[in-house]
């Protein structure tokens, strides 16, 4: 956010409740309880790219989470699954030292045959620091795991379209910009997974579909291009450590966000937990 960020509960998070209901109402009525799981975990970063958009100047940026996870249906039709998902997303900065960023979030999860999900996530964006102001943003995520198809060569694409609400000029907006701003992003993520060490190699696209990369009023389509690599090793059956990285090329207006760099090169390095 080049200076804004946003709750992920309300209005569109009830209708995709309503959603739910129209889809699965005849078998929601379960006999086991709902499944409940708890992932926790803390990064580090030497860059926070937001996007394409640099949230800070030097140092480390250090990234604590909490998400709890619910089954809350399963079954044999059409719709195959839902799951609701809760969770906190936090930054905090090295140089200068402060609490830079604090999210809450929520996500209704939907899934298909032929490994096909949709998910739909409320989340508000905001700064401790008061280093932006808050942004609330609504965003649809469409995904296939074609690994049952593909094998070790399943590339797992999705697409993400993210809107912006209740803006302003100059606020409430990731750009900080004139206009709301709509963001579509396209990504693939291959990799293999071993009992030792899992590696994935992510590569995604963020683009402008509408206002979210404006620089003197222009808005310009292309915002990065990302690849990557992660390495994940288990630790016991509910511990891991995690260490990446990362190299993005910008676009006009990340770059001049980025103060006139045309790239950056992201390391990081984080342990996580799941029950």
């Amino acid at each position: 956010m080049s200076h804004t960020r946003t709750l992920r509960f309300g209005i569109p998070f009830m209708m995709a409740l309503g959603l739910i209901t129209a889809l699965a109402t005849p078998a929601m009525a379960q006999d086991a309880p709902p499944k409940v799981t708890v992932s926790a975990g803390i990064d580090l970063v030497n860059q926070y790219m937001f996007r394409g958009i640099r949230q800070n100047g030097t140092g480390v940026a250090t990234w604590p989470f909490v998400d709890l996870g619910i089954g809350a249906f399963e079954g044999e039709g059409g719709l195959k699954s839902v799951g609701i998902n809760v969770g906190t997303w936090n930054s905090a900065h090295s140089k200068p030292i402060c609490w830079y960023e604090s999210d809450v979030y929520a996500t209704v999860g939907l899934g298909f045959g032929g490994g096909v999900a949709l998910a739909t996530t409320y989340t508000s964006y905001t700064s401790p620091n008061d280093s932006f102001t808050h942004v609330k943003e609504i965003a649809l995520k469409l995904s296939v795991d074609d690994s049952p198809a593909l094998g070790s060569a399943a590339l797992k694409p999705y697409a993400l379209a993210a809107f912006e609400l209740a803006t302003e000029p100059g606020r409430y907006q990731a750009d900080g910009g004139l206009n709301g701003g709509r963001y579509l992003e396209l990504g693939v993520a291959p990799g293999i997974s071993g009992s030792r060490v899992s590696l994935a190699i992510p590569v995604k696209v963020g683009l402008s579909i509408g206002d979210y990369y404006e620089l003197d009023g222009v808005d310009h389509k292309f915002g990065f291009f990302s690849v990557g690599g992660l390495a994940t090793v288990p630790i016991g059956s509910h511990f891991n450590v995690h260490g990446g990285v990362e190299y993005q090329a910008l676009g006009d207006t990340t770059k001049a966000l980025n103060d006139g760099d045309g790239s950056q090169v992201i390391g990081s390095f984080g342990i996580g937990l799941s029950y």
